[in-house]
């Protein structure tokens, strides 16, 4: 067993005690809510295991996992071409599990009195093709957009779903974290960005989706796991295929019902 700076992980399995490496697990901001809590409960059924999880997006995540400074690679999009090459070029085969399902909330200004928009309008939002709220029914106030930074899942899901793979507009304001863009658009009348449905709070107004341009839904748990709510994506933990005895126990954790219980009381959808 190679000597690391962390702690021996230990885990209880058919009635034996078998210690193996600490866990790393870096990633996604979307996915570090779940990831924290399902694998504080591990821990505490397991009181050997250590699991140390941090944020910094899914790019550095996948980025982490191909350094090998990162056992597990959490993910709010799916790896690109790009990262499977370089997997390829390394000699790493990567393993994909998708541990759980998110809906991505618009949100605005709490006192902005558009309800709804369609998938065009947020599309021509996110693009600068729409500037002022008038246009979609609001307020004669200037639009000011708030959106992930490059490295981010997030970011590249809703550029995907959302604008079709277009580019955001260019003056369009670039935040390193969910909790950044909470913060700007309660405090910006005018702004618009968006969150996943974890986050949601009061201090941020969520709007009703359109893709089709007649049927409007809110983004609710409920809504996202009847599927008519139509901006939802999965959320994925990767890990080389060389470690997979070394994970599968955290893994077999967060996928089984009680550690989907837990991603559904924290506000994601679970994966069954």
């Amino acid at each position: 067993m190679r000597t690391t700076l962390f702690l021996v992980l230990g885990f209880l399995l058919a009635g034996t005690q078998v210690k193996m490496n600490a866990q790393r697990i870096k990633g996604s901001d979307t996915v570090l809510p779940i990831a924290q809590q399902t694998a504080e409960q591990f821990m505490e059924i397991n009181p050997n295991a250590r699991v140390t999880v941090t944020g910094g997006g899914s790019g550095v995540g996948i980025s982490a996992l191909l350094d090998k400074t990162t056992d597990i690679a959490m993910a709010s999009r799916s790896i690109k071409f790009s990262e499977k090459m370089k997997a390829k070029t390394a000699g790493e085969d990567l393993v994909e599990a998708i541990i759980a399902y998110d809906a991505l909330a618009v949100v605005v200004h709490p006192s902005n009195p558009v309800r709804q928009l369609t998938r065009e309008q947020l599309e021509g939002i996110f693009r600068g093709k729409i500037t002022n709220w008038k246009e979609v029914g609001g307020e004669d106030r200037k639009i000011v957009v708030y959106s992930r930074e490059t490295s981010s899942g997030t970011y590249e899901f809703f550029k995907e779903s959302v604008l079709k793979n277009k580019n955001y507009m260019s003056s369009s304001l670039s935040m390193p974290a969910t909790g950044a863009i909470i913060q700007s658009v309660s405090q910006t009348k005018g702004a618009i960005g968006y969150v996943g449905l974890a986050y949601v709070s009061h201090r941020i107004k969520t709007l009703a989706i359109s893709y089709d341009g007649e049927h409007f839904a809110t983004p609710t748990l409920e809504n996202a796991i009847n599927k008519t709510y139509p901006i939802v994506r999965p959320l994925y933990y990767y890990y080389n295929a060389d470690d997979t005895e070394k994970v599968t126990p955290l893994m077999k954790f967060i996928l089984s019902t009680e550690g989907q219980e837990i991603i559904k009381k924290s506000g994601y959808i679970p994966v069954k």
